[in-house]
Formats: structure tokens, C-alpha cells, sequence
């Protein structure tokens, strides 16, 4: 049986994993379902349409599944889909989908939200992220797997984070974040992203194209068009590369330096 405090409050309909600890004063409800392994240490609370896998651990004063800060919201049953393996310390924050915008807020797994994380409806999050205290992601924003966020970082609605990439502390995010990247202040590009590739077991060879690339890039004095245009006619292009490129093209689909927000009215 799940080890509940008789100081909670769960739902008789929850669907609760048979080796999960619920502490004293967390607040399940009647759509939840949480996975073996998690522990609500105490003043957790789980709203609506709410799915948690396994081994996930949630500190005190988190809310998951509360409403949208949408004025569009009329109370559809949206969701939040949290995988396996996560760590959600004191008030972590994480508000359910919209119905435009895909109906389900998404954490991947092995994620790490320190204290005060806020991600708002919709946000797609990848497996194996960091987020430090006080970071802030809107709405409808997507990043991608091993990306890296200091202290205080806010994100701009509809932004995407590429893979691997590394955002400063207290930096303000309006534009597509290229993956491998680290970028800082006001989307001001700082390098290439090397402590965390090596990390993340990147070839010495695979971190030199990419810190090529981006020389071409971001560090000469043609238009920006026209380095990118370089990149067509280059033979073998390292797959690193080639993914960063075309992240780039994309990004330039978009309004305001954000793709996703190019979709809206689609």
C-alpha cells in the first residue's frame, strides 16, 4: 500500500502506485495518476489532469496541474505529462496545457527545477535539463534535451531552446536559442556551449566543427544570410552542424526570431 500521511488529502479515484510517499498536507486529485517510486515530501499539490511516472521527487509547496494564466481558458480538461526521475524542489510551479495550444504541458525525465521554477501552459520540456532558481518559461515555450539555465532566466513565450545549450543567469530570452550555444544578457551569443558537450561525451573532433560553425557565424563581418548560405555548398558537414544550421533556417521562418511563433495562426 502507498505510504499516505493521514494529514493529505487524496482523492479515493487518484491512481496511486502501490510503493509511493505522500507527506502531511499535499492535496491529490481525482485526475491524477503518480507513478512507483515518487515522494510528495509534504505540502504538494497535484490539480486536474495530472500524469507523474516513476521515481520523481517533489518538494514542498509545488503545484502541478493548476490552471493556465490564460484569459482564453474555459476550463478544458487539459493536462501535464511528467516523466521518470525528477526532482521538483520548493515551489516549482508547472500550469496545464491549453486547448490551442496542444491541451498538454509536458516534462521529460531526469530533469532538475530548483527553487521557484515557473513553466507556464504548454511548455515542452526535454529529458536531462537543468533549471536553476527563479527561472521563468511561458507559454508555449520548447526546449529541447540538456539545456542549461542559470538563475533568474525568463523565456519569451512561443522561444525555443535548442539542445545543449547554456542561457546566463538573469539573461532575457526573445529568440530561438541555437542548440550547443551559450548565450547571455539579451540573446547576446557568448560561444560555444564546451564544458557541457565534453560533459555530455562529445567528440574532441564533433566540438571543433561546432565551434567552427559558429566562428562563421557569429563572428565575422558578412550578413548573416550570407554565412549561412556558405553552409549549402560545404561537402560532409558534420551532423552537429548540419542540426544547428537547419535550427537557424528555421528560426528565421519565424516572427521575431521565434518559429513557433509563425505557427499561431496556423
Amino acid at each position: 500500500m502507498p505510504k499516505i500521511s493521514p494529514l493529505a488529502a487524496v482523492d479515493p479515484q487518484a491512481r496511486i502506485a502501490d510503493d509511493v510517499e505522500i507527506g502531511p498536507f499535499c492535496a491529490v486529485g481525482p485526475d491524477v495518476a503518480v507513478g512507483a517510486g515518487c515522494r510528495l515530501i509534504n505540502s504538494v499539490t497535484l490539480l486536474g489532469h495530472v500524469t507523474l511516472g516513476r521515481n520523481n521527487v517533489l518538494y514542498p509547496q509545488t503545484v502541478i496541474g493548476g490552471p493556465p494564466q490564460d484569459r482564453k481558458y474555459k476550463g478544458a480538461p487539459t493536462r501535464v505529462e511528467i516523466g521518470d526521475d525528477n526532482i521538483l524542489r520548493e515551489h516549482v510551479t508547472i500550469h496545464r496545457g491549453t486547448e490551442k495550444g496542444g491541451g498538454v504541458t509536458r516534462v521529460g525525465s531526469n530533469n532538475f527545477l530548483m527553487v521557484n521554477v515557473h513553466a507556464g501552459h504548454d511548455v515542452q520540456i526535454g529529458s536531462g535539463c537543468t533549471f536553476a532558481n527563479n527561472v521563468m518559461l511561458a507559454g508555449h515555450v520548447v526546449v529541447h534535451d540538456a539545456v542549461n539555465m542559470a538563475g533568474g532566466v525568463g523565456v519569451h513565450h512561443f522561444v525555443t531552446v535548442g539542445a545543449y545549450a547554456f542561457i546566463g543567469g538573469l539573461s532575457r530570452i526573445h529568440h530561438d536559442v541555437p542548440p550547443f550555444c551559450k548565450v547571455d544578457g539579451a540573446d547576446m551569443f557568448r560561444g560555444v556551449n564546451v564544458v557541457g558537450l565534453r560533459r555530455a561525451g562529445f567528440s574532441p573532433e564533433d566540438i571543433e566543427a561546432i565551434e567552427d560553425a559558429c566562428k562563421r557565424l557569429f563572428h565575422n563581418h558578412k550578413p548573416f544570410a550570407l554565412a549561412m548560405a556558405e553552409f549549402d555548398t560545404m561537402n560532409g558537414l558534420n551532423r552537429h552542424v548540419r542540426d544547428m544550421i537547419e535550427f537557424l533556417r528555421r528560426r528565421d521562418m519565424g516572427k521575431h526570431g521565434r518559429y513557433l511563433e509563425g505557427l499561431r495562426a496556423r
